[in-house]
């Protein structure tokens, strides 16, 4: 019984298999990433967490066998609990995976993949202590961090060795309310288009775009974030956001060169910016489409508005540094003798 008291929470750890895989690979240039990568980020995950004292990890097996793989290649004491959900590597993969994790008690969560992958986990849980793992594309939420030290940071909040408020900060996001439709939201990007089509994986087409409302509008990120970030910069932790108005190339308007994907830059004509408050509602009209971190998603018809706002309400973001400092603040690895490496069975001497 007092064992079981003590117990710490479980890590769950979120596989996103295909991204970094899109068709942004053929018509810009981003780089791909290979599910050795990922299996190799997810063995580091798992490696940096038990370490930092998790007992439990929950992941789901994924079409690609990314997470299986880093099992058994794994070399550490940790309970590995691998789930059958199913997968079909379809957006439902991840917001099943994270269901069952919020149900597993989990303490918090490492996510791999783009903004797209984050948004579906904030989206279906909204109040999780997430750290987010880049391996996607344009990649303005989640960092670009060594995996050992983000399974290490994740593996404290988990655990309890580290206090969520002193660990993690409260995500901005994009809100989105559409006339006579479900709510929606973004993290980073809400982008209101026209002549455009859902499902549609290209880049977007400057002469598309109409009205930008960003959370994040960073000048050393690639995608819509810079648009609003060459003008108006805005961080994460700024209490406000930015809105940009776009024009079809042959209206008035000042032309703005902005890297809209790896490796591709594009002409955006822009006629206004400006900072929004957090919680001020910008409209749009349809017809056109919203497009949410880069993936178009819902068909506004002729007439219908939606109000998109910057909120700070989103999930629980860790960062790597402040944990990490808590944990050295707690001697967290101090005296910890009792810490085993199976690799290190195999004679890797230097003598």
């Amino acid at each position: 019984m007092d064992a079981e008291k003590t117990r710490t929470r479980p890590l769950g750890i979120v596989i996103n298999p295909v991204s970094g895989r899109d068709a942004r690979r053929l018509f810009a240039r981003a780089l791909s990433s290979s599910n050795e990568s990922k299996r190799n980020q997810v063995e580091r995950i798992l490696v940096g967490a038990a370490a930092a004292g998790v007992e439990r990890v929950i992941l789901v097996h994924d079409s690609f066998r990314i997470a299986q793989a880093a099992v058994e290649a794994i070399g550490v004491d940790l309970e590995i609990d691998l789930r059958n959900i199913g997968a079909s590597c379809k957006p439902h993969d991840t917001r099943n995976a994270v269901e069952l994790m919020r149900e597993a008690g989990c303490g918090a969560l490492a996510v791999l993949g783009g903004d797209g992958t984050s948004r579906v986990v904030a989206d279906t849980w909204s109040e999780a202590p997430i750290l987010p793992l880049s391996t996607g594309t344009n990649n303005v939420f989640p960092f670009m961090l060594e995996a050992t030290i983000a399974g290490a940071a994740a593996g404290l909040v988990a655990a309890g060795r580290v206090p969520i408020g002193e660990a993690a900060e409260r995500a901005k996001l994009v809100r989105i309310r559409i006339e006579d439709q479900k709510d929606d939201l973004a993290l980073i990007d809400a982008v209101h288009m026209v002549d455009d089509s859902t499902g549609n994986l290209l880049p977007f087409d400057p002469r598309c775009m109409r009205t930008l409302v960003l959370s994040r509008a960073i000048p050393s990120a690639v995608g819509m974030s810079p648009v609003g970030g060459l003008l108006e910069p805005c961080s994460a932790a700024d209490d406000w956001g930015v809105v940009v108005d776009c024009v079809a190339p042959e209206a008035d308007g000042r032309t703005l060169l902005a890297p809209i994907s790896p490796g591709l830059y594009r002409s955006v004509r822009v006629t206004g910016f400006r900072r929004i408050a957090l919680g001020e509602p910008i409209a749009v009209e349809g017809p056109g489409l919203l497009a949410f971190d880069g993936d178009r998603e819902r068909r506004l018809e002729p007439g219908q508005r939606a109000w998109l706002s910057v909120e700070r309400d989103g999930p629980f973001v860790i960062d790597a540094d402040a944990t990490l400092r808590g944990a050295a603040e707690r001697g967290v690895y101090l005296d910890r003798s009792h810490w085993h490496d199976h690799r290190d069975d195999v004679g890797l001497d230097c003598c």
